[in-house]
């Protein structure tokens, strides 16, 4: 009797996440990491057609992207609408530093890495902004600084559109988008890395600049 009653009711163990089969929780584990190299082994191979100049896996790859990146910013304490900043910067650096990927290495942890590094950029600016102080009359009359429904998904949208009218340009305005507008590089520097004139430069970046706002924007210029 006295067993009976440490066991529980009728002599059966009490149900809980202790006395659950062992097998089950293998099962699951390994249900979970074999999405994970599924997922791993869609990325990497989007990333590669788009290095071979398939844009249609490159507009996959973005979109296939952006609840990966997502996800990495929240994990590194990124929160609100600071991870779709974070979205957008990860997907414009992955554009500007596509041709660095290596693709005999995993994906993922490349991805993570510039997500990593973009939400603590983010995170440095937010901290180094004037801290509000509280004050009851001036908070009633504050219009409300939260943005429209919808606003975080648009955002992801222009970044996506924009980093797919960059990659449409032609190879040297799309190098001086890259290299002077993107990584904020010297034309020295550019022009070291290209080989092009930095009077070519300039010229490609005016020209990419005005092929862009006529992309983007509804009805051309």
């Amino acid at each position: 009797m006295a067993a009976s009653f440490a066991l529980g009711t009728g002599g059966f163990p009490p149900v809980g996440r202790a006395f659950r089969p062992a097998a089950l929780e293998s099962a699951r584990g390994e249900a979970r990491a074999g999405s994970g190299m599924a997922l791993e082994g869609e990325l990497a191979s989007l990333m590669a057609a788009a290095q071979r100049g398939d844009a249609a896996s490159y507009r996959a790859l973005l979109r296939a992207c952006l609840p990966v990146i997502a996800g990495f910013a929240r994990a590194q304490g990124v929160r609100g609408d600071a991870v779709d900043d974070v979205v957008q910067d990860t997907l414009m650096t992955l554009h500007a530093a596509r041709a660095s990927y290596d693709p005999a290495r995993p994906f993922m942890p490349w991805l993570r890495a510039i997500t990593q590094r973009r939400a603590i950029d983010r995170l440095r600016r937010a901290a180094r902004r004037p801290q509000e102080v509280f004050d009851p009359l001036s908070y009633e009359a504050e219009v409300d600084p939260l943005p429209a429904p919808g606003a975080g998904i648009e955002a992801r949208e222009r970044g996506a559109a924009l980093a797919r009218a960059v990659a449409a340009l032609p190879e040297g305005q799309r190098q001086a988008v890259e290299h002077l507008g993107l990584r904020e590089l010297s034309l020295d520097e550019t022009a070291a890395l290209t080989g092009r004139s930095k009077n070519a430069l300039k010229v490609n970046l005016h020209r990419a600049l005005k092929a862009l706002r006529a992309s983007l924007t509804p009805g051309g210029e």
